[in-house]
């Protein structure tokens, strides 16, 4: 077991060692975005720092099946089924990188080709017919899907979550301390529900997660961009796949699918950044809500007697509705 937490050390420590240098390099080279909820909005914050988490990730994957095949001599289909998904990971999170190259303030990829390459991401999982094609359906009882499944819902599962996960964001420390919350509970499902080797994947990521937080929170001195936020999305959806927890998975997800509600109600043309002021707190910037974030600006500022609402505490209320949902999961699904 020892050598199986070397993965997630691994995925640790170069996160957390390598970011700096990343953070130095992309100001050479330009590659810096604005602090959006930030009085001034500096340009200075090191953009797509979600690559060296991926890098980290994958390394630290490769490093639990090197012990697999060459110390605990398995050779099942696991190591398919591994291979498959860090496919499905490195896919996305290359169209996520095109994407940050492009630019969000020129719209980057249209939303159309976003879902398009989600689709073919989800190849690998389909070829190898990951999951199982029996789903227990309220009120339906068993439903076999058949063909189905592995043509048609999985890349679904795989789109959907991965641009809803995008819709979530724009705040410091926020996505990747959402991505340490969820898939640090479905690894323990995944462990729970005899899927041990899908709980060291999990973790893997969470501890690659863990490393990045300590720079991007807030703070931040460098953001994650699409590709990590695509990545992670993937891997929600991976998991849930390959771990046959699937309706555990869109329960926890309520919060980004009331963000898709909201993002929707604001024909995806409105952005979840606050509007700051001087001293550094947020003003709603619609009167209207089209997202999670202002949603919890307008909580904030309702409970607080000084009626003043600031990032972190944007952050930590989000976090705070999303282990909310993952104690009812828990005491629905596994309890």
């Amino acid at each position: 077991m020892s050598l199986l937490v070397g993965s997630l050390i691994i995925s640790f420590l170069l996160t957390f060692i390598t970011i700096p240098f990343w953070i130095d390099k992309a100001k050479r080279a330009g590659l810096v975005w604005e602090d959006m909820n930030k009085y001034r909005k500096p340009k200075n914050i090191a953009g797509s720092g979600g690559i060296v988490v991926v890098i980290a990730f994958i390394i630290g994957v490769f490093y639990y099946v090197a012990i697999r095949t060459f110390v605990m001599k398995d050779f099942d289909s696991v190591n398919l089924y591994i291979f498959a998904l860090l496919s499905v990971v490195l896919i996305l999170s290359i169209v996520g990188i095109m994407d940050d190259l492009l630019g969000w303030k020129n719209k980057g990829l249209s939303k159309r080709t976003r879902i398009l390459l989600a689709f073919v991401a989800a190849i690998p999982l389909v070829v190898i017919n990951a999951g199982t094609s029996t789903i227990n359906l309220p009120f339906f009882g068993l439903v076999d899907f058949g063909l189905i499944y592995p043509l048609l819902l999985i890349p679904i599962g795989i789109a959907g979550a991965t641009t809803t996960y995008n819709f979530l964001a724009g705040y410091n420390g926020l996505e990747a301390g959402q991505g340490i919350l969820i898939l640090g509970f479905f690894s323990y499902v995944a462990y729970v529900t005899g899927y041990s080797w899908l709980a060291i994947v999990g973790l893997t990521m969470v501890f690659a997660l863990l490393g990045f937080w300590f720079y991007n929170k807030y703070p931040a001195k460098v953001f994650p961009g699409d590709s990590l936020t695509w990545t992670i999305g993937a891997l929600i959806a991976g998991m849930a796949i390959l771990g046959r927890f699937q309706k555990l998975a869109i329960f926890v997800f309520i919060p980004y699918i009331i963000e898709t509600g909201l993002k929707l109600r604001g024909k995806l043309e409105k952005q979840s950044f606050a509007k700051p002021n001087k001293d550094g707190s947020l003003e709603p910037p619609y009167k209207k809500i089209y997202g999670l974030e202002h949603l919890a600006i307008y909580i904030l500022k309702k409970i607080k007697p000084s009626k003043k609402v600031y990032e972190k505490e944007v952050v930590y209320l989000i976090h705070g509705f999303q282990i909310f949902i993952i104690i009812l999961a828990f005491f629905i699904f596994i309890y």
